[in-house]
């Protein structure tokens, strides 16, 4: 009997000892998700251009131009920064053109903007931005299209200013009419002014009448 105790004994103590091994946590990869909330959304169109605006800045500008014209620090009454501060904060448009262009014909007593003038450094200020939204042709003498009419005017002189008396001056003076016969007649005379009398393909009356027919499609 004591024999057989002995035995079991030994047994017990041969088998080897269970050490439970810590729990180590099971790692499962987590599904990836694309969280936007925390993007910034860009606008491919509005983000990447900006269209032009009358601000501070840009009345600064019409302001230089304007004491370049007086010889004065004081913008005159009615002149164009009078007129530009009349449209602060509202986008720089044909009609804020037309309106500064009046504003220097009180000191110039002129129809035909100054080259370098206020006017001038308003169609340039809009034709350096790109419109916010795509174009609506809508056959008018609009902003973009009197941008148009300056771009062409421009690769025609190789000056940033407009010319006195050119296509885009008496484009300015249609702003936001309907482009017609007599408009067009007025921008071939202006374009003519520049070419020494004949008209240019892609110029400035080529890019009017081709806003007036994708007005018609």
């Amino acid at each position: 009997m004591a024999s057989k105790f002995v035995i079991r004994s030994l047994n017990i103590l041969a088998r080897p000892t269970f050490h439970p091994s810590p729990t180590r946590p099971v790692f499962r990869p987590q599904p990836t998700i694309n969280d936007l909330s925390n993007h910034t959304t860009r606008s491919l169109s509005i983000s990447a251009t900006r269209a032009a605006k009358v601000d501070a800045s840009f009345i600064s500008q019409i302001t230089a131009a304007e004491k370049k014209l007086t010889g004065s620090d004081e913008p005159v009454k009615n002149g164009p920064t009078a007129k530009a501060q009349s449209h602060a904060g509202q986008q720089l448009t044909a009609q804020v053109i037309h309106d500064i262009t009046l504003g220097e014909k009180v000191i110039t007593n002129s129809d035909e903007p100054s080259k370098g003038g206020p006017t001038s450094v308003a169609q340039s200020a809009l034709s350096s931005r790109s419109p916010s939204t795509p174009a609506s042709h809508n056959g008018k003498l609009d902003s973009e299209t009197l941008s148009k009419i300056t771009e062409a005017e421009k690769k025609l002189t190789g000056e940033e200013g407009t010319v006195r008396g050119g296509p885009t001056a008496q484009a300015q003076k249609h702003a936001n009419e309907r482009i017609t016969s007599e408009a067009l007649h007025d921008i071939t005379e202006g374009e003519k002014k520049i070419t020494g009398g004949e008209r240019v393909k892609g110029g400035p009356t080529s890019k009017a009448q081709s806003e007036l027919g994708k007005s018609r499609q």
